[in-house]
């Protein structure tokens, strides 16, 4: 009962959190045009801008991602999640507040600072919560469940969009923002015990000593701690425990680099061959959402027992490359809404790669585990603007090589379609006991 009771509360603060963020996403691009580009639909600058700002986060986050995931193990899973949702307010503050040219360069560097420990690591800590909260067998639903209640918050997020005046859209989500954090921090139990002290206040070095170490034994006790902090090698040794897990990293690589390269390009292609603004933005999204929110607290927890994750996976990357190649060759304006419903497919697989990942590793190590996955996301994100932001904003100018606007997605899509092949080479074996006994031999 317990457990649910933390459950129920982490998904509630997964809404918020995702509702705050997930609703200033159609404006933004119109905010960043007015700012640097005022009154064109098409702004090589903007696109640009993008793209390093996500490459600098990417970079960081790299850094950041298994560090937190980590740190998490040790120091519980509700003190790390402080960190981002407090960082998530300030750069949605100062929109809210104006968005004129200054501010928004103001809101453009504290978000490029605040996304490094932002981006990535509230999914990440939530699905080392629900793998701490339930049985292996069970965690592809609850996996599910989750991603769920994040489509949810980006339908309620995007369609609150639609009806707000884009003041009152930041405005609102600063709001949102604060209360996430403060439900969290009033509700949410705790999910890792570090001993009596609470984990907010938990010294950042370890009390405890290794086994054998005598209480005044100091170096022993610092390369203790500073076997807690992740490294290279950290990453390397899980990535070499076991086959599934490399494969599963490389299908989270390609994935992502699609994913993100999509994202960064698809609403400004929008905005230049259809000249899409805020409201057709918060359309498209809701559509994508809602068929994404039904599909993933409905079918697929009918479906993973049945055909198992790893087909799952495939299924959902087959699908997600061909709504990336509808959106390449959209011919008129109402293709991109026909391409957002394959999300009723493709929103499986990132569930079903991070349940795979967490059944790789014993439950003292989930942190680590989704940390190294989620760096690794993090990885194609700084690899992705630097090759499809410059594709994106060639092909978009009068200087392309030929006329083909949704060229960058097409590649996009190709990226897509090698994790899909890897998906398909994917054997997923079973953890063993042995492992799952002595999980701390990767720590």
């Amino acid at each position: 009962m317990e457990k649910m009771r933390g459950l129920s509360q982490l998904f509630m603060t997964i809404f918020l959190h995702n509702f705050s963020t997930f609703m200033v996403i159609p404006a933004i691009t119109d905010v960043t045009m007015a700012a640097i580009c005022p009154g064109m639909d098409e702004c090589s600058l903007a696109i640009y801008l993008s793209g390093f700002q996500q490459a600098i986060v990417g970079l960081g986050s790299l850094v950041m991602m298994p560090l937190i995931g980590n740190l998490s193990d040790k120091y519980g899973r509700k003190a790390l999640l402080t960190i981002p949702l407090v960082f998530t307010i300030i750069p949605l503050a100062i929109l809210a507040y104006s968005r004129s040219r200054n501010f928004f360069y103001l809101y453009y560097v504290f978000r490029t600072l605040t996304a490094i420990f932002c981006e990535g690591s509230v999914h990440c800590l939530a699905l080392a919560y629900v793998a701490d909260n339930v049985p292996a067998g069970r965690r592809a639903s609850a996996f599910g469940i989750l991603s769920g209640i994040g489509s949810a918050a980006f339908v309620c997020g995007n369609l609150s969009t639609r009806f707000l005046s884009t003041p009152s859209t930041f405005q609102v989500a600063t709001a949102v923002a604060v209360v996430a954090l403060a439900y969290m921090r009033f509700f949410l139990p705790d999910s890792v015990v570090v001993g009596d002290d609470d984990p907010l206040t938990a010294p950042i070095v370890s009390k405890g000593m290794p086994d054998g170490a005598c209480p005044d034994d100091d170096s022993a006790n610092k390369a203790h701690a500073f076997k807690k902090t992740p490294s290279l090698g950290d990453t390397v040794a899980l990535l070499r425990s076991s086959l599934t897990f490399l494969q599963a990293a490389i299908v989270a690589f390609f994935g992502n680099l699609a994913d993100v390269g999509l994202h960064a390009s698809m609403m400004y292609y929008l905005k230049a061959q259809f000249h899409f603004n805020k409201n057709q933005f918060a359309d498209l999204m809701v559509i994508s959402g809602i068929a994404g929110t039904i599909s993933q607290l409905l079918i697929m927890p009918l479906l993973a027992p049945v055909i198992g994750e790893a087909r799952l996976l495939s299924i959902a990357l087959f699908f997600n490359c061909v709504h990336m190649i509808l959106y390449s060759v959209a011919w008129a304006a109402w293709v991109p809404y026909a391409a957002a419903m394959f999300s009723v497919l493709f929103v499986f697989a990132h569930p079903c790669m991070r349940t795979i990942v967490s059944e790789q590793v014993g439950s003292c190590d989930q942190g680590k585990a989704q940390g190294c996955i989620s760096g690794i996301c993090q990885l194609a994100n700084v690899v992705s603007p630097l090759v499809f932001s410059p594709l994106t904003a060639l092909f978009l100018s009068d200087s392309a090589p030929f006329h083909f606007p949704g060229f960058s997605i097409m590649c996009v899509g190709f990226a897509s379609m090698i994790a899909f092949i890897q998906s398909v080479m994917m054997r997923v074996a079973p953890i063993s006991d042995g492992r799952v006994s002595n999980c701390h031999t990767l720590a």
